[in-house]
C-alpha cells in the first residue's frame, strides 16, 4: 500500500526510519522507566480504535516504530492507508511483551493521529472537486521534518503533492521576479540552470499573467486573483500552461465559486498539512 501512494517521494521509506528513530529517541530517552512497573516476562494483546470518522494514514510508522522496539511484536491490520474508518472501529492489534506495547503507545499513535488528521482533511478537498478537471495540491507548509510523511497523508487523501521542495521544480514568486529584474529574464535563467525541471510562476496581475504567457512558462500561480476578471481577459486566447489558483482558497470558497473554474488546473492549499487537526485514537491493553 505504501508504494501505490509513495511514487512521487522518493526518500518516503528513508525518512519514515528517520521520523521513528527520532520520535522514540524522544520520547524514550534512557529508558521507560513507567514500564519497569510491568514484569519483563510479561506479554500483552492491545487494540487502537478511532473516535472518530477519518481517513486512516500511517501504517509504515506504526510498524517501524515496533520494529525498533522489538521486531516479535505482532500487528494485526483491520484497514490500510487511505481507507475509511468509522468511529469506535479497530485499526489495528497489538501482541508481545508488554513493556514494549506501552512504551511504543504513544510513538505509534502521534504518527496515526497526526497523518491519519491530514488525511482526513485531504479528502474532504478532494471530494470537493470529485468529477471536475482540476487537482488540489499541497505545499511547502509542513510540519519540519514530517514533510514526506505529510505528503504522503495527502496522497492518502486523495489530493496530490505540489513539489517535494526546491529542489525538484522552480516556483519563480515576486522576490524571484523583482531579485532577477523581470519574469522574464528569472524564466529564461531557469531555463538555462535546468531546463528539464518543471517551471511555475506566480502572477498578482493581468499584466504579470501576460507576462507569464509570454515566457512560456509551465505553470502559473494566480495569487488571489479575481477568476471572474482572469476569465474575461483570456477569453479568446489560447492557453498552454496549466493555470493553478493559490492564497485564501477554502472549502466554502470552492463551493461558492464553482462555475469560475473553468480554466483552473490546480488549486494549492497550504491548509492541508498546515492547519491539520489530530485524528482522536485510543490504545487498550486486553486483559
Amino acid at each position: 500500500m505504501l508504494a501505490q501512494y509513495a511514487d512521487n517521494i522518493p526518500s518516503l521509506r528513508r525518512d519514515i526510519i528517520k521520523n521513528v528513530t527520532a520520535a522514540l529517541e524522544e520520547d524514550v530517552g534512557s529508558g521507560d522507566i513507567t514500564a519497569l512497573l510491568i514484569p519483563a516476562e510479561q506479554t500483552a494483546r492491545a487494540h487502537v480504535i478511532t473516535r472518530e470518522d477519518c481517513t486512516f494514514c500511517g501504517k509504515a510508522w506504526v510498524e517501524e516504530t515496533f520494529r525498533q522496539l522489538d521486531p516479535d511484536v505482532k500487528i494485526t491490520w483491520h484497514i490500510e492507508d487511505g481507507e475509511q474508518a468509522a468511529a469506535n472501529s479497530t485499526l489495528f492489534e497489538l501482541e508481545g511483551p508488554a513493556r514494549c506495547l506501552l512504551t511504543g503507545e504513544r510513538t505509534a499513535l502521534n504518527f496515526v493521529q497526526l497523518l491519519s488528521g491530514v488525511a482526513t482533511t485531504a479528502r474532504e478537498y478532494a471530494d470537493l472537486v470529485k468529477g471536475l478537471p482540476i487537482k488540489i495540491l499541497d505545499t511547502r507548509k509542513t510540519i519540519p521534518g514530517l514533510r514526506s510523511a505529510q505528503k504522503y497523508a495527502v496522497s492518502c487523501g486523495g489530493c496530490h503533492n505540489h513539489r517535494i521542495g526546491l529542489f525538484d521544480a522552480f516556483l519563480i514568486k515576486e522576490n524571484h521576479i523583482a531579485a532577477a529584474g523581470s519574469i522574464k529574464a528569472a524564466v529564461t535563467k531557469a531555463r538555462e540552470i535546468a531546463p528539464e525541471k518543471p517551471l511555475e510562476v506566480e502572477v498578482e496581475t493581468l499584466t504579470e499573467l501576460d507576462e507569464a504567457l509570454a515566457s512560456g512558462a509551465d505553470i502559473i500561480m494566480l495569487d488571489e486573483m479575481d477568476l471572474r476578471e482572469v476569465n474575461q481577459h483570456l477569453e479568446g486566447k489560447t492557453v498552454t500552461a496549466l493555470l493553478e489558483l493559490s492564497g485564501n482558497v477554502d472549502a466554502a470558497k470552492i463551493k461558492r465559486n464553482g462555475s469560475s473554474f473553468l480554466r483552473i488546473n490546480r488549486i494549492s492549499l497550504g491548509l492541508l498539512t498546515k492547519n491539520c487537526t489530530a485524528i482522536d485514537l485510543s490504545l487498550r491493553i486486553k486483559n
